[in-house]
Parts: C-alpha cells; structure tokens; sequence
C-alpha cells in the first residue's frame, strides 16, 4: 500500500492542475444533479418481523382505504381565550378549514371533530386526524401547501391552529453549527501550524469533501428515501474526519521538507507513511459504520452507509486532491510568520513541548494516573445503568415548532395519551365467530386501567379482520405506555386460545416501541462485532497482543463514560439548562448504537496515529518508556490538534434546536474527548509503562501466521534507504559517528532511519530528528524562501555554499 500511495502522491503533484480540474467537473456534475433530488425526509421507521410492521402488511391488504402505511397529520385547533370551538363562528371556521383539507392532494380522508367525538371536554379544543395516500418521504409540496394555508387562513380567524404527525416537513435547521465547527478548526490550526497556508489547505480539502458527499447523498435521493438525519451525521463526521486526515498529511509534508527533500518527494513519501496510516484509519470508520446494515432497520442504514460514503470521500480527497493543492502551495507552506516564542525555541531544539512533559510525567507515576483516570470513567458510567431508550416523536421537536405546539396543545385538551394512539388488528380469518372475537377484544381493551378511550370495530369486506382503536393514558415514550402495549399483547394469546383470532397491536407508537426493542437487543451484539474487529485489525497493525486489548477496553471505557453522561444530562436533566436541554426524557434508541460506530473508528484513528510512532521507535531500540516519550514527541501534538477539532465540530451541534441532533453532538463531543484524552493519552501510556516489554509480545507461531499489512510504510522506507545507498555518501563531519545519531534522549539510532520517520509530527525541531549534518537541507530550505523561489521548481544549482549537494533521488519504485 505505501508504495502504491508514493506514486499517487507524487503524480498527483505533478498532475496537479489535472486533478483540481477533475475534482471540479466531479463537484459540478454531482451539484447539477442533485438540484433536481427531492432531497432527504424525516425518516419512517420500519422493522420487518415486528408484530405492528405484520399488522400494517395486514392492513394494506385488508383495509387499503386506511393508508396503514401511509403519512399521517393532526390539525389542532384551539378556541380563542374566553371563547369555545362549539360557537357557531369558530365551528364554521374549523369546518372550513376541514373542507381544505378534505380538497388537499394525496389526502386519503380527513375526520370531522364534531363528528366523530374529537372535541375537548371544555370546548376549546379540538383536531382534525388527516391521512394520506402516500409515505411520508412522497408527501408533495402542494400538501404541504395545504397545510400551511390552513394554518394561514385560521389564525387570521383568531384560531390557534398548529401541525404535528410525520406528514408534516420540519423547518430548515440552522448551519450555525457548521460554520463554528469550521471556524474553530481554522483557529487550532493556525495555532498548531502557525501559517496560514498550512492551515487553510486542511479546511479547503475538508469543505470540498464535505460538499461533494452530501451532493452525493442528496443525488441518491433520486433512488432512495433517505432520513434528513443521514445528512447531518455524514456532514458532522465528514467534516471532522476530513479535517483530521488532511492535517496528518500536511505535518508530515512539513516534516520531509525539513528533512531536506524536494517538494514532490517529500509529497510521495507523506502519503507513502501518514497516508497509509489515513487509509486504515478511514477504513476502520468505514467498516465500523457499514456495519450497521446488519441492524435491519432501513433508517439506520441509511444513517450508516451514508455517513461510512462521507468518510470514504475524505479519504479520497486526502489522498488524490491534497497532494495535488500541496503542489501549489510548495515551499510556501513552510512560511511560518505566526509561530510563538515557545514554538520558535522548540524548531530550535530549545525546551520540551507539552505532549513530551506529559507523557514523561505519566511513565514516571502509571499506577497513581492509570487510578484515576479509570476512577474517573467509571464514575461518569455509573447513569449509565439507568439508560432508557425511546423514539423521538413530535415531543422532542425544537421548542416554538408547530409540531410541538401541536403535541402540547392537545396533551392539554385530552391528555398526552391522544399524541400517540395504538391500532389494534384482530386478525380473525381463523375464528370461526370474527364478530365475537373483535368484540372480545373491544372489552379486553376498555378494562385495561391505562387506556384512556377505545375506538369500536370497523370490518374489512369480507368481515373476518377487525380494526380498533386504544388511546393510551400516558404519552407515547412513557414507560407506561410501553408496558399497556405488552399488556395487550399478553392479553391476545388468551384471545387466540379461546376464539382462535390473533390480535395485534401497531401504530406509530407500537412501530417506535418495536424498533427500540430491537435496537435494545442488538446493542450487545454489536457491540461484540465491533470490538472483535477493533481486535483483529489491531493485532495486524501492531503485532502485538496486549495493545489489542488494551485499545479495546478503552474504548468500551469510553463508550459507557459518554452513555452515562448522555443519561444524567438529557434523562435526568443535569446541566440540562447549560446544553438548552428544554425536556427531559429517555435517550433516543438510535443513539447508543450510533455512538458505538462512530467512536470505534475515531478511537482506532487515534489509537492508529499515537501507538504506531511508538511501535517504531521500540522496533528501533528504544526502551518501552523511551517509546512512549517519543511517540508523543512526534504524534502527540497532531492528535491533540485533531481531537480539539473533532471536538469543537461536534460541540457546534448542541446548537441545534432538535433534541436528537442535540444529544449526538453531546455524545460524540463527549466519546472523543474521553477517548483521545483520558484513554489514549493517559490510560495507554500509563499501561504500557507498567507492563514494559510485555507491551509488544507476540508468540512466534501467531507472528509467523500473521500477513503483515506495513501501514507505517516500512518497506516504501527501505527501498527508498536503498537507493540512497547507492547514491554519494555525504560527508560526516568530525565527531559524529558514521551512520548513527544521537536524539535528545541521549539513544543512538540507525542513520538508515533518521531521515525518514512514520511521524505525524507537526513541529519537531530539527535538533530532534537530524543528526548537524543533515542541517545542510534544512538551511538550503531557509535560503531559498529568503529569496522567495518557486515552490515547485529544482534547487538552485548555484548555491556554493554547500559543500557537498546530496545526489538527485531517482524514484526506486518506478516502474521500469
């Protein structure tokens, strides 16, 4: 794969112009394309085996005037203050806008208030129960229409008139979100690279990327019903991941110019080595999403192979379109008129940065740190014990949205139970008395204590399938509820044993109920796919069998820390004022394993990015805790900088009105703040103190079964030590040993791999990585942005002032 990655890397920097324009041709297409996609819906749920998803493919076919698949719509109307519906101005009016609604398009049928009983006990408010032909997703802009002009046309009459049901389109979210992420990233990478080229190529690439995926999934909306929430999270994950990747690249672009390359080398050999580290880690994310499929439930598909799409698309751009932008900017990258004293001192060799003072200090005291970091975790995981799990409904919409106007106001009129009605189907095909056992049931259901009314049986043709209706007390994500829609279930296996009908119970509050159930149960399971995974691909890169583990611990760590934090602050309301909680209630059931997805790729991205510079540096004779040291010498700030952005793009969602969008920015802000800095960045290091050698034990039969994989471009290193070989040797000056030199920590190492380093590091002093003779590249450097040269173009072959130049690199991988 690194060698691979070399050559795309340096004929994309080569073909640069070619590439920019491929890449805008491909945006151009895909925006053409998806102006004419009637764009992302608010996502129906839909579990096939469930008893309701049984009982709806039952109603299509018994009672098609129903629409039991079809979008559905409460018009709640509210009398002005002192004044009652049942006035003959008001009733006119409501009658009215019934009228409208009955004429909307795509509309099946629409009940009367008055007559069929849907008026409050005091008069002042009533709603209308609209049903339409078609899904939701297919629900047209003239019904839309529809309802906004009655909505309109109401309350010039001084009606309260509000919408809630699926049929109704959700207002446009804010991208205020978005562009705080992305401001936020701009101001940590300034920091981080101090430049503003180095900076702004990570932000460019990630916005193209962004946009050409949620074009993307915005065109498969020609072909598919796609919930608007796979948007979102392809765009937040997108966005934080594409980031991150073109930010490995560049620090290590800027390392192999210092290092004394050429432009278009050092651009092959950054994508030979971090970029081989970028396709794993996309891959991990990638797999870790699309794993979701294995679910069953259309929705989070969509969610996941949508958001696995987003993250494929910044690997791509990674690996094709940045090299080709490094091309234009050259030499000019490394122009750092920002940098900091501290910064300054540290390309001097002068001082020790943050990531090394902290992970000395963790090597010097792991059992004090590994305590209390686990200490920590565990205590934030205690709530999670009390995890709950619902479907959002139209209670959990942004505070002021007609949907929750809606949800409120009849919650106030005939008790929150109205919100979400259960269908119950007596499917007495069987029986030899249908009319007996519908009207069985109608009793069964109006002795139950939570069942506030019930609707009589209506029949199909033939007369052997029973339609009922049962308003629950309680509202709809209520624990009650949930146990009424058991109990009834309970309560059919006695009435097919005595009149042979079975009864089932569906709805859109059964179907939610079906479906968190299901998400309950597939939780674990899961869970297992995916650390099993984390596993197997770790015991691959590292080759060891204690770091597996150790990273797969960590992240289950992690996971039920951000579960626990997600329980005290949405469920029982902690903090809930300094997130804009509004409700507090049960987590939504897509959450938990959402989060599982998504935090194992990122935790492995960071697990990927930090271990493997200690691998290196053991495999070249450090010491365990030397390793480790010098692992965050080089990784330590670049993963810092990429968890600060993922971070802040996350957090930029707690912005968002709606409590779904909401909770997964808290939760995915929260998994990547415990993993890359209390378990990569403390518990890691800590355990791998502890155990030493033990860290990187492999039995010899499981290292000979092994394939190796070389993400850290071993064998692109040393084809290229290789051919350097066979090139002059440059002189030594006195007092430094041929072929070795010393690094800070005072170990000799390999003068084959002192040039070439799998390093993600961003500002490494040059003291630290060359030996004073390899000062003569970095200083070639520094003359040549003096005078302003061409970022792209040869070194200057008059330049005197080296004594000896380093014989032009041929490419050894060339194909001959």
């Amino acid at each position: 794969m690194a060698t691979f990655l070399y050559r795309l890397g340096r004929l994309a920097f080569r073909r640069r112009r070619v590439v920019v324009m491929l890449w805008i041709a491909v945006l151009a297409a895909i925006g053409i394309g998806a102006m004419s996609a009637p764009g992302t819906s608010a996502g129906a749920l839909s579990v096939p085996g469930t008893q309701s998803q049984r009982a709806i493919d039952l109603l299509q076919k018994e009672f098609p005037q129903a629409s039991a698949n079809g979008a559905t719509a409460r018009v709640v109307f509210e009398a002005p203050s002192g004044q009652k519906l049942t006035s003959v101005a008001n009733k006119a009016e409501v009658e009215s806008l019934v009228s409208m609604l009955e004429k909307s398009p795509q509309v099946s049928g629409v009940t009367d208030p008055f007559t069929s009983g849907l008026v409050s006990k005091s008069g002042t408010i009533a709603y209308a129960q609209v049903s339409y032909k078609v899904a939701q997703a297919d629900v047209s802009g003239a019904a839309h229409a529809v309802q906004t002009d009655v909505v309109r046309q109401g309350e010039k009459a001084g009606l309260k008139v509000s919408l809630g049901g699926n049929a109704v389109k959700d207002k446009a979210t804010s991208k205020a979100a978005e562009l705080i992420g992305v401001g936020v990233a701009a101001v940590v990478l300034v920091i981080t690279f101090g430049s503003l080229i180095a900076a702004g190529l990570p932000l460019l690439t990630a916005i193209l990327g962004v946009a050409a995926a949620v074009l993307s999934i915005t065109l498969a909306t020609h072909f598919f019903d796609l919930a608007s929430a796979s948007t979102t999270l392809a765009l937040m994950l997108g966005l934080a991941v594409a980031i991150d990747y073109a930010l490995f690249i560049v620090s290590r672009y800027r390392n192999e110019i210092r290092d004394g390359h050429e432009p278009e080398e050092a651009c092959g050999r950054a994508l030979g080595t971090a970029g081989s580290a970028v396709v794993f880690a996309g891959l991990t994310v990638i797999v870790a999403l699309s794993g979701l499929t294995v679910i069953g439930i259309g929705t989070l598909t969509a969610m996941g192979l949508a958001s696995a799409f987003a993250v494929a698309v910044a690997v791509i751009i990674a690996l094709t379109l940045l090299p080709a932008v490094l091309g234009f900017a050259g030499l000019r990258i490394m122009k750092g008129k920002l940098h900091t004293r501290r910064m300054k001192a540290l390309e001097r060799g002068e001082g020790e940065s943050m990531g090394v003072r902290w992970a000395k200090f963790v090597t010097r005291n792991p059992v004090k740190v590994l305590a209390v970091s686990v200490a920590g975790l565990a205590l934030l995981a205690i709530p999670a014990m009390s995890l709950k799990m619902a479907l959002n409904d139209d209670s959990m919409k942004p505070p002021g949205s007609t949907q929750r106007v809606a949800y409120e106001t009849l919650s106030k009129g005939f008790g929150p139970g109205f919100n979400g009605p259960l269908t119950v189907v007596v499917d007495a095909r069987d029986s030899k008395n249908p009319k007996a056992a519908a009207q069985d049931a109608y009793t069964m259901l109006s002795k139950l204590d939570d069942v506030a009314a019930v609707r009589p049986a209506s029949f199909n043709e033939a007369g052997d399938v029973a339609l009922l209706g049962a308003v629950p007390k309680s509202a709809p994500t209520s624990e009650a509820t949930k146990n009424l829609v058991n109990e009834i279930r309970d309560h059919g296996a006695a009435l097919h044993q005595d009149t042979g009908a079975e009864l089932m119970v569906t709805g859109l509050t059964a179907v939610n109920i079906d479906v968190s159930n299901k998400l309950s149960a597939a939780l674990v399971p899961y869970l297992a796919i995916v650390v099993g995974l984390a596993l197997i691909l770790l015991l691959l890169v590292f080759r060891s069998i204690v770091i597996p583990l150790k990273a797969a611990l960590g992240f289950l760590l992690s996971v039920v820390s951000t579960l626990g934090v997600l329980v005290a602050v949405f469920q029982w309301g902690w903090l809930k004022d300094l997130f804009g909680v509004d409700q507090t209630g049960p987590i939504v059931s897509l959450l938990p394993i959402l989060l599982i997805g998504v935090v194992f790729g990122l935790a492995m991205d960071y697990e990927v990015f930090l271990v493997s510079r200690m691998r290196e540096e053991y495999v070249h004779g450090a010491e365990p805790t030397q390793a480790i040291v010098r692992g965050f010498r080089h990784s330590g700030r670049v993963v810092t900088a990429a968890a600060v952005i993922m971070v802040s793009v996350f957090s930029g969602f707690l912005l968002d009105d709606a409590a779904l969008i909401k909770s997964i920015g808290l939760g995915l802000a929260a998994a990547v703040f415990f993993d890359a800095f209390v378990v990569r960045m403390t518990i890691v290091p800590a355990v791998m103190a502890l155990l030493g050698h033990r860290s990187w034990a492999l039995p010899k039969w499981l290292d000979r079964v092994l394939p190796n994989v070389d993400v850290e471009g071993e064998k692109l290193r040393h084809a290229l030590e290789a051919e350097q070989s066979d090139s002059a040797p440059e002189p030594v000056p006195a007092g430094v040993a041929a072929g070795v030199h010393t690094d800070p920590d005072g170990h000799s190492t390999p003068r084959a791999f002192s040039d070439v380093r799998a390093s993600d590091d961003l500002d490494t002093p040059v003291s630290a990585r060359q030996a004073p003779g390899k000062a003569r590249g970095l200083s070639r450097l520094k003359r040549r942005l003096a005078r302003g040269g061409d970022a792209t173009a040869a070194a200057d072959s008059t330049e005197s002032e080296a004594p000896v130049r380093r014989k032009p690199l041929k490419n050894p991988i060339r194909r001959r």
